[in-house]
């Protein structure tokens, strides 16, 4: 079991937990690229998640609203992109996405 990792939004792809390791340390020097405010998941802000994780992989957040609506929020953005969440740390979360093509070499299990 990964430490500190939701197993409700680990469904869409399969990571194993040396590459979860190795995503939470590259995404602590980046900083986050899109705040979803009051308004929520909009299907602009989603249209820019997907756009973020077609380009990035890697995509760092800032998520409005008390931890309820956050799980929420982060629920819909894996559901909704195939994307795993790789760390949620109060307003922050991070969430990866293998592109078409893999910038972010994983390690091997």
């Amino acid at each position: 079991m990964r430490p500190s990792t939701p197993r409700y939004l680990d469904i869409h792809m399969d990571i194993t937990d040396k590459q979860i390791i190795f995503l939470r340390k590259s995404c602590h020097h980046i900083k986050p690229i899109i705040s979803v405010g009051n308004a929520g998941l909009s299907e602009n802000v989603m249209s820019e998640i997907e756009l973020a994780l077609s380009h990035h992989e890697l995509v760092k957040m800032k998520l409005n609203g008390d931890s309820n609506e956050r799980k929420t929020m982060s629920e819909k953005i894996v559901a909704e992109t195939g994307a795993v969440l790789v760390q949620s740390i109060g307003h922050t979360a991070s969430f990866y996405r293998e592109a078409d093509k893999p910038k972010i070499k994983l390690p091997k299990i």
